[in-house]
């Protein structure tokens, strides 16, 4: 005799929302995954699975707490707690298949079929732990239908929210989602009581009052409570947590460039705003000298000073690095560059970090105008111009863009764009100045100095298209060419009896790289060349990297036979305190030097080196001598061989020739 049971109306329209709201939970939570990584996807992904795996346990008992079967029903523990599990680890699993953003249809399909799987054995599952004294058996039929059910509107559930999961908040086509996923759910559990046949025995006792297992109702409540506590910490999470790593710098607590691209998204396009471009102009060798996190507890204590600039219609951000971006609503050039001066003030006071007093300045540049989409990228670009232009000038200063920076920052795009197709394409070319020694009355060696024919802008100068090269890494091919080409022609002259050695600019991000001393003797052997005949000269801004593997790297090049001398001497950074540690052959006296060598200071200084000099055993070379009045002041203070314009200026291979003809290797002066 078969045993008929009814419903609860309330109860079941409760297990029905309760299936809807853990369906659009779920759904909501484990939509952020595919735009998570690293641990924060796993969050997601244990959250989504937890809710929905869940929120389905807790639909099919609450339902099953609204069938009254008017027998005693108790339930197995450990197999009701297995439904359980069942139900979650299906949802994990299916959840995993869809996290790719561009997802196959057949990758749907078999999340479909994967959860389907998960909601027909948790309810079976569920109803064998059922302990009563009733024999279940199925309809073969109906059981199938509730299959069927089951893995259709998962299926279709699924694939809707896929397509639609890029939607924010709480779209309707998320929700339309949820809701077939909760008909999924309900569906497939009344349709799967249908196919369940209760069947007693004749000597069973049967009860009409309701009876209700208590066990049951707890965990139905506690989960249904875990599932929104888990459902309001996700979001909790997602809202505070998250957003705040998405957009606050983690070093100085500062809005980032993400907060900053916020910012712009909400302002109108008629505003006009101040952007102030900050750098920090000393970071590189700090980081350098004292390590990385000596480098982040700086940025750290620079962005607590700017923190006090901050007001509600001026906003500091760290874009990266050791750069800030402050932005000033309604502000006109005036405005800007005063706060851009309090800035600056504000940065030289001293920092102490860790028993450091380390000093550093800032260069920053402004530019003022709209916030539309179009103008946004113009203004940070134009800003980010100003500054380099301010640091050029010297830095520890600001800089306001204009036109003509603009021009100029399109030149160097250009000249950037163009570098390597000029090595390709041979637009190169080399020129060789002359030194003299007036002491002997002769030649004393050339100089090897680049210069670029642009097919367009003509003759690009040196010291306009290497920095350039030092900064993308193309100095390094150029390097070598150069080494390659004076290494050959100085050979060429040798061969015809012109014996004295060819000098080669070396960039200080050479010795940045592991291969200089290599090159220097792969060139050497490559165009056989004494290498006596060859000098490289070096620059005082070496000091700023790693001294001692600086110092090993020209021990090992002077040890290939090749001079070493130290050019622009006296300028930039003083190599001073190092000058009994780097090998080197000689010192080149910078130009300024010679420019006004009357003044008695200029006199005690060049004295000063040339003593020096002697007593390091090293040669002194003056630069920039053009007239008598240099020749013989620069002699009287022992300083005797000269290079500059009186001699020759830099010449072409061919001009060389002519040259050397017409002095004979000899210059007679009246002041000798």
């Amino acid at each position: 005799m078969f045993v008929e049971g009814n419903y609860n109306f309330y109860i079941v329209a409760l297990s029905v929302v309760i299936a809807i709201l853990a369906s659009y939970s779920a759904l909501n939570v484990v939509g952020k995954i595919s735009h998570a990584s690293g641990k924060t996807k796993l969050f997601w992904l244990v959250a989504g699975s937890f809710v929905m795996g869940s929120g389905v346990w807790s639909m099919h008992f609450v339902g099953m707490l609204a069938f009254h079967l008017h027998v005693s029903v108790k339930y197995d523990i450990g197999l009701t707690v297995l439904s359980l599990l069942a139900s979650m680890i299906t949802s994990f699993i299916a959840f995993c298949i869809t996290m790719p953003i561009d997802i196959k249809r057949y990758r749907i399909a078999l999340s479909g079929l994967v959860m389907g799987v998960g909601i027909v054995s948790m309810h079976y599952i569920g109803m064998e732990a059922m302990i009563m004294n009733v024999e279940l058996t199925y309809d073969f039929t109906m059981w199938l239908v509730s299959a069927g059910v089951a893995f259709i509107a998962s299926y279709g559930a699924l694939f809707l929210f896929l397509r639609f999961r890029n939607q924010s908040g709480s779209s309707w086509l998320k929700l339309c989602s949820a809701i077939i996923m909760g008909i999924a759910i309900c569906g497939m559990h009344y349709t799967g009581m249908a196919a369940a046949e209760f069947q007693h025995h004749g000597d069973m006792v049967m009860n009409h009052e309701q009876s209700i297992d208590f066990f049951l109702l707890y965990g139905v409540t506690v989960t249904i409570f875990i599932i929104l506590l888990v459902s309001w910490a996700a979001q909790y999470f997602d809202r505070h947590v998250l957003e705040k790593m998405a957009y606050q710098d983690s070093i100085t607590g500062l809005p980032n460039r993400n907060e900053m691209n916020r910012f712009f998204d909400t302002k109108l396009s008629t505003e006009s705003i101040g952007v102030l471009f900050l750098d920090l102009d000393q970071f590189k060798a700090i980081n350098d000298t004292l390590g990385h996190h000596i480098g982040d507890l700086l940025v750290q204590e620079v962005g607590a000073r700017l923190q006090q600039f901050i007001r509600s219609d001026l906003q500091v951000y760290r874009i990266g690095g050791d750069e800030f971006l402050i932005i000033v609503e309604d502000c006109d050039q005036t405005q800007a560059e005063q706060l851009a001066e309090e800035i600056l003030i504000t940065l030289k006071n001293a920092f102490r970090i860790e028993g450091n007093e380390l000093y550093v300045t800032g260069s920053i540049g402004i530019s003022i105008g709209p916030v539309n989409q179009a103008d946004r990228s113009v203004l940070l670009k134009t800003a980010d111009t100003a500054m380099y232009k301010a640091k050029s000038l010297g830095k520890n200063q600001y800089c306001v863009y204009n036109d003509g920076m603009g021009v100029k920052e399109v030149r160097r795009m250009e000249i950037e764009k163009d570098l390597q197709l000029a090595l390709e394409n041979e637009q190169f070319y080399i020129v060789y100045q002359p030194k003299w020694n007036v002491k002997s009355n002769s030649l004393y060696g050339f100089e090897a100095l680049i210069r670029w024919k642009h097919p367009r802008l003509g003759i690009i100068s040196p010291g306009e298209f290497i920095p350039v090269a030092e900064e993308t890494g193309l100095i390094v091919p150029i390097t070598r060419w150069v080494l390659e080409n004076a290494c050959n022609q100085c050979n060429a002259w040798h061969e015809k009896g012109l014996t004295q050695p060819v000098s080669v600019n070396l960039s200080t991000r050479l010795f940045q790289t592991s291969s200089l001393v290599e090159m220097i003797q792969d060139v050497l052997g490559i165009m056989k060349l004494d290498p006596s005949l060859l000098e490289l000269e070096i620059t005082e801004s070496m000091v700023l990297f790693d001294i001692n593997d600086v110092v090993q790297q020209l021990h090992r090049i002077r040890s290939l036979g090749v001079r070493i001398s130290m050019d622009d001497f006296g300028t930039g950074y003083s190599s001073i305190g190092l000058l009994d540690r780097i090998p080197i052959d000689a010192l080149k006296l910078d130009r300024l030097f010679t420019e006004d060598i009357n003044t008695p200071k200029k006199h005690a200084i060049i004295n000063a080196i040339v003593l020096m000099a002697e007593d390091l055993n090293l040669d002194v070379i003056a630069e920039g001598v053009e007239n008598h009045d240099h020749i013989e002041q620069l002699t009287q203070l022992g300083c005797h061989v000269m290079q500059g314009y009186f001699y020759g200026k830099p010449m072409k291979v061919e001009e060389i020739k002519d040259w050397i003809n017409n002095h004979n290797t000899t210059i007679v002066t009246s002041s000798i």
